[in-house]
């Protein structure tokens, strides 16, 4: 079950020309969003986005909507974590956009993908 944890109110900056919610906007939070998650599961700031599913922009958000960012760790590899990722506006419930899945990848000191030792069991604790 995906947990809302992140919210933020659309504002005149994030607006494009048609005056909704600028998509690379939105796709900076979401990423924002799914690393910190990532690195409170691992308890380490040593991540980066690996891979990002096939993005579907289901409806446009609006200046003055709030909206929630959600995330749910759906797989664990060896050295990587895949989250799905859903975002609503808050008021309505309204999904403005949902991806499958998104890999983050624990990297060690170098920047080269390192084993990270968590099990299912406890990273969908809160």
């Amino acid at each position: 079950m995906i947990k809302f944890k992140t919210r933020k109110l659309v504002s005149p900056p994030d607006l494009n020309p048609a005056n909704t919610l600028f998509g690379g906007q939105l796709l900076r939070w979401i990423d924002e969003e799914v690393a910190i998650y990532t690195m409170t599961k691992l308890g380490t700031s040593h991540i980066a986005t690996k891979f990002i599913s096939e993005i579907n922009f289901i409806s446009p958000a609006y200046q003055g909507d709030i909206i929630e960012i959600g995330a749910e760790v759906i797989e664990l590899g060896r050295t990587s974590v895949t989250l799905r990722c859903e975002v609503r506006i808050k008021d309505t419930d309204t999904f403005i956009l949902k991806i499958d899945k998104f890999v983050m990848v624990h990297l060690d000191m170098n920047g080269r993908p390192k084993p990270h030792n968590i099990t299912f069991e406890n990273i969908n604790t809160d």
